[in-house]
């Protein structure tokens, strides 16, 4: 069974992170053994000092220190070459397709942050973060109706495809059905099952949304990037992946330290729902990679899809405590400087780095 550090006095908000005896306005002072991510009932949830889980406080700090926005990034080139007949229909079939995906794709995350998330993770500093994320997927959805209003798209196109294109429409599909099950009236995190379908929650979002469905898209788009082609939309998609990035790192944190702090909740069972869970996003994300590249294109066909999905998706589940299932090789070595984890300080010296206002990364 789950603990709390119930108050016998005292009735609980477990879903505020309030007591009762705060409510009424008596304040306790707060030691940072206290307090719990999720189910904790002993802390103010406005109480950020002392801090316990510096990890969330780093990641606030790093999202803080790389502020943009899409308006920033000169769209010229791209409008003259979208304009023009160089890209070829199987190319701007890439771009849509992927512009369609994302344009969704980040809106459900926001929402998940805001309508599920927040709720039930009751920690200041994990909070904080939450804020800064829910801020940077406002940001990533403002960037993709800058870019289809910049190429002057059809805006009902691209913003219906998660109705209209059935590979989009499944891995949405698939991710609501994870934001639907924690929103429904009377669900708590309370009891084992609850944090169970939470956690289920933050490895959906965090793991496969935006650890594994996210990257094949950056993968198609910086390959026009890297051949000097649709160079604004390639920025853009850099500082979207530094954003994701941090909240892949900071996804990991939460979910191995809510294991860590509630162990029970992490049987054999469970690990194995989240292995087929897991296996079930590769293939949707390969489904995905066929339907953008029925021929082959700058470099890239749908087979190599399926192995770069099967390699991200390996280390993500070592990244959970979870074992390879595939043990793909990396396709794509060229991208090593730009996208793989295993090189993340060196894509963040990159010119990208060069928007931070506040501060630099470190690793």
């Amino acid at each position: 069974m789950l603990k709390f550090d119930d108050d016998d006095t005292s009735e609980v908000s477990k879903e505020s992170g309030f007591t009762s005896d705060e409510l009424g306005g008596k304040h306790k002072r707060v030691n940072a053994d206290d307090k719990r991510l999720i189910n904790c009932n002993a802390v103010d949830v406005n109480q950020l000092m002392p801090l316990k889980y510096k990890w969330a406080w780093e990641h606030y700090l790093n999202g803080c220190a790389n502020n943009w926005l899409p308006t920033e990034v000169p769209m010229a080139k791209d409008i003259e070459l979208w304009k023009s007949n160089v890209l070829s229909d199987d190319e701007r079939r890439v771009i849509m397709r992927n512009l369609g995906f994302f344009s969704t794709a980040e809106s459900l995350v926001g929402n998940n942050i805001v309508l599920a998330i927040f709720k039930f993770v009751t920690n200041p500093e994990c909070r904080q973060y939450l804020l800064r994320q829910a801020f940077e997927e406002a940001v990533h959805t403002h960037t993709f109706h800058y870019v289809v209003e910049s190429l002057s798209l059809d805006q009902g196109e691209v913003f219906n495809m998660y109705n209209e294109i059935n590979t989009i429409h499944e891995k949405d599909k698939f991710e609501m059905k994870l934001t639907e099950d924690i929103m429904r009236d009377g669900f708590s995190t309370a009891t084992p099952e609850g944090a169970q379908k939470f956690l289920e929650n933050l490895i959906g979002f965090y793991v496969i949304m935006e650890g594994i469905f996210f990257y094949s898209g950056f993968v198609m788009i910086l390959s026009f990037h890297r051949q000097n082609k649709m160079t604004g939309i390639g920025e853009q998609f850099q500082y979207i992946l530094r954003d994701e990035t941090i909240h892949l790192n900071f996804g990991i944190d939460l979910i191995n330290g809510i294991k860590a702090e509630n162990p029970e909740i992490w049987t054999p069972e469970f690990q194995k729902h989240i292995v087929e869970l897991i296996r079930q996003a590769v293939e949707l994300e390969y489904h995905y990679a066929v339907d953008c590249l029925p021929r082959g294109i700058l470099g890239l066909s749908a087979p190599m899809f399926r192995e770069y999905v099967q390699y991200i998706a390996d280390r993500r589940l070592e990244r959970i405590g979870l074992k390879k299932q595939w043990n793909s090789r990396n396709p794509f070595p060229w991208m090593s400087e730009t996208i793989d984890l295993g090189k993340e300080k060196n894509f963040f010296e990159t010119r990208v780095t060069e928007y931070q206002t506040a501060g630099s990364l470190t690793w």
